[in-house]
């Protein structure tokens, strides 16, 4: 190509002193910062090392699970009222509703622990750790639907396009981990078969460079792909192709500056990596009999919640960052008395488990684990109400989470809901909020935590957020 015939574009690119080189000096130093984080992060102590958020997909009812509202058995099939409700927007699924009858949970609650917290009778394990758990009763949220609900869990923006958390984290601290990924997902469906899709986008990185973003372990087959070397290929000879492969990436990265070539680079070297680190890390043979009694026989099976929450364990132990388990079906708008009680048997002993395990091990101090959904569920009943059968639409007005470990103060709750269970009406915590505690736990300001995308300088709490420290144990 003659000098005449090179566009602007072309010429920029390929440019290595002058303004080229001026360009890219301002470019790079964000985006292209090693596997330790960013200078100056963490910006004050930390309390948590890493974080094991268990997500449950669907929005969970904390009328049934958490949110003790007795006096609802006295307004059972009652109409609720318009103060109540204050003409919020509802969902297709029940805005075609002529009444909208309240109805109490048909499951017992009670107080456990010296904390005297409310759980209900579908989570029997839980109930046995409560004095290690803090709730957090006054969670709202903006979206009302499924994705954008979700999403905004994950982003901070009900707008897919943003980065995870997980992906934030990375950026900002780095990897503790030399052999595995610093930002790990797992899924498991729920044995009722159903729940909302999810997609790979909620692990994604976003506008932050790809090398962010997390690695989906899979439950069938190889966890991830590709790992084995193909028949007649050995180790060596995968060696000395990454070590061909990236004397041309080195090439190109110096010469066209882009970082997304840095990525390509550094991943390559991680998934040689992760040939040796991911088998020894799913091999559980040395796992003794008493783990399996802990975490329940379903942690035998791959891709099961409770296998997965066992592996979240290992992976906190060889120093991932951030992991994220996935798990679906909490969507009952109908068939609750069956739906919630299946979830909860899913779900239950593995988490109390996994809270255990880490205490036991001294990790559940620098561990940060968070238990919830996007949203919540109604008090009034979506379709029809029956004397064996009921549903909830969704609710965002008002949900539980729970927190533990990490620096987080073991053995309370913090917030009220009304008598209904629809609105807070003492200490709300906002999503932008949950993140800023969570953020904080890991030693990180995030009004601090920035990346600088289309002219605008970006943050997991937008322009929002406040630390919740009456949680926090100091």
């Amino acid at each position: 190509m003659i000098e005449r015939e090179l566009t602007r574009r072309h010429f920029f690119s390929r440019t290595s002193t002058g303004l080229g080189a001026a360009a890219l000096a301002a470019l790079l130093p964000d985006s292209m910062r090693a596997a330790g984080g960013l200078p100056g992060f963490p910006n004050h102590k930390a309390t948590a090392k890493r974080v094991i958020y268990l997500f449950q997909s669907g929005g969970p009812s904390q009328i049934e699970l958490f949110d003790h509202k007795p006096k609802l058995r006295e307004l059972a099939g009652s109409e609720l009222p318009d103060s109540i409700r204050r003409g919020q927007r509802l969902t297709g699924m029940s805005a075609t509703q002529s009444t909208f009858p309240c109805v109490p949970s048909r499951f017992s609650m009670k107080q456990h622990g010296e904390s005297g917290a409310w759980i209900g009778e579908t989570l029997p394990h839980l109930a046995k750790i409560a004095d290690k758990l803090t709730f957090i009763k006054s969670m709202h949220t903006q979206a009302i639907n499924h994705d954008p609900a979700v999403t905004f869990f994950q982003t901070g923006g009900q707008i897919a396009g943003r980065p995870s958390i997980g992906s934030w984290l990375q950026y900002g601290l780095g990897s503790e981990s030399e052999d595995l990924p610093g930002f790990v997902v797992m899924i498991s469906p729920g044995q009722g078969g159903g729940g909302q899709p999810l997609y790979d986008r909620l692990w994604g990185s976003g506008f932050l460079p790809t090398r962010f973003q997390g690695v989906k372990f899979r439950s069938v087959g190889d966890p991830v792909l590709f790992l084995k070397n193909p028949a007649g290929f050995t180790g060596a000879d995968r060696r000395r192709y990454l070590d061909a492969l990236s004397e041309v990436n080195q090439i190109k990265l110096a010469e066209y500056g882009d970082p997304e070539i840095a990525t390509r680079i550094a991943q390559y070297e991680m998934a040689f990596r992760m040939q040796t680190s991911v088998p020894e890390l799913t091999d559980l043979s040395k796992e003794p009999e008493s783990t399996f009694a802990l975490y329940g026989e379903d942690a035998r099976k791959p891709g099961t919640y409770a296998a997965n929450c066992l592996l979240a364990r290992r992976l906190a132990e060889r120093g991932v960052r951030f992991i994220q388990l996935f798990h679906r079906d909490w969507d009952h708008h109908g068939g609750l008395m069956k739906g919630l009680p299946g979830r909860s048997k899913d779900t239950d002993q593995a988490s109390a488990a996994l809270v255990t395990d880490l205490a036991r091990r001294g990790m559940l101090d620098d561990t940060l684990v968070v238990w919830g959904g996007e949203f919540g569920r109604t008090v009034y009943c979506q379709g029809r109400l029956t004397e064996s059968e009921y549903g909830r639409d969704h609710h965002p007005r008002c949900f539980t989470v729970w927190m533990a470990g990490g620096g987080i103060q073991p053995g309370i709750s913090h917030g009220v809901t009304d008598e209904f269970s629809y609105n807070v009406v003492e200490n709300p915590v906002d999503v932008h909020d949950l993140h800023a505690t969570i953020l904080h736990c890991l030693g990180i300001d995030h009004l601090r935590l920035t990346f600088k995308y289309q002219g605008r300088h970006f943050r997991l709490t937008d322009v929002h957020g406040k630390v919740v420290r009456p949680v926090l144990a100091a």
